[in-house]
């Protein structure tokens, strides 16, 4: 592979870890934050036995958030292929609920105020930001600080549209905007 693409590869690699990092410590320390509430969020996808769902949700923003900063330090392939892993069983667990004709249950994607629906498009989201951190599986080489500053910059820019989405659909679906 070419000089150019190998650096480009390790940019979006330590962009993707770095937003999707984010991404997990931010909606784990939401979780946290909200964990009474997390049980029933939980219970109300129906995919785990009730004895699961009290560990389930005690774990999950442990989980996230560990995830959020293994990612962060950039320990991959490890953390990145753990990553993947934990957002296509979100997506899964989305769209089985989505066929079953359950998409008004809550994601519970963090943003505590704001109940946010499932749908195809956090299915999509999900998925996205899973293939977002395929790279980071080839352990990319490491890169020069002007490129890991574009790095950092372009992750951000993955939280930020993340959670203008997320935003933008929890908005949508409340009563308010249906007026």
């Amino acid at each position: 592979m070419a000089e150019g693409a190998m650096l480009l590869l390790a940019i979006v690699a330590r962009a993707a870890s770095f937003g999707v990092g984010l991404i997990f410590l931010i909606a784990g320390m939401d979780q946290w934050r909200h964990r009474a509430l997390l049980p029933g969020v939980i219970a109300n996808y129906r995919l785990l036995p009730g004895t699961l769902v009290t560990p389930a949700a005690r774990a999950l923003p442990l989980v996230e958030m560990a995830l959020g900063v293994a990612l962060l330090l950039g320990l991959a392939p490890f953390a990145a292929a753990a990553a993947m892993l934990l957002l296509a069983l979100f997506a899964a667990a989305m769209a089985v609920n989505i066929r079953r004709g359950r998409g008004h249950i809550d994601c519970g994607c963090g943003h505590g105020a704001l109940r946010h629906p499932i749908g195809w498009p956090l299915v999509a989201r999900n998925l996205a930001l899973a293939a977002l951190l395929a790279p980071a599986l080839l352990m990319p080489a490491p890169l020069s600080l002007p490129d890991t500053t574009s790095a950092l910059a372009m992750g951000l820019a993955i939280v930020l549209l993340s959670h203008l989405f997320q935003s933008l659909g929890a908005l949508a679906a409340s009563p308010l905007h249906r007026r």
